[in-house]
């Protein structure tokens, strides 16, 4: 394992597309491609003794499917997915957005 980082570099270039929509699927003559929010960290070191480690990890959120039944295409979202995200994000906006106000009032 001579450059663990050139290695990650290698293999998380094509993370993005590929965990963000997924294989496609065919059932009952629909197809559908599932639809995430992903993000991914990872991270590597050494010292001068040659002791050296590395680890990662991520999370991926499903929040759709694009649809495909004839001739049309339509986005179908997983709501329950949009309001896990979407409940705190609205919550901390409007505390942030709320302390903006009260200090331009000042």
């Amino acid at each position: 394992m001579p450059n663990i980082a050139l290695e990650l570099g290698k293999q998380s270039a094509s993370f993005g597309v590929k965990s963000a929509y997924g294989e496609q699927q065919d059932v009952d003559g629909v197809r559908m491609i599932p639809v995430a929010l992903t993000w991914s960290g990872f991270g590597g070191g050494s010292d001068e003794a040659g002791n050296g480690g590395g680890g990662g990890g991520g999370w991926a959120i499903p929040v759709g499917a694009y649809i495909r039944q004839g001739d049309g295409l339509r986005f179908e979202p997983n709501i329950i997915a949009l309001l896990t995200v979407a409940i705190p994000f609205v919550f901390f906006a409007g505390r942030a957005l709320s302390r903006v106000i009260r200090t331009l009032k000042k």
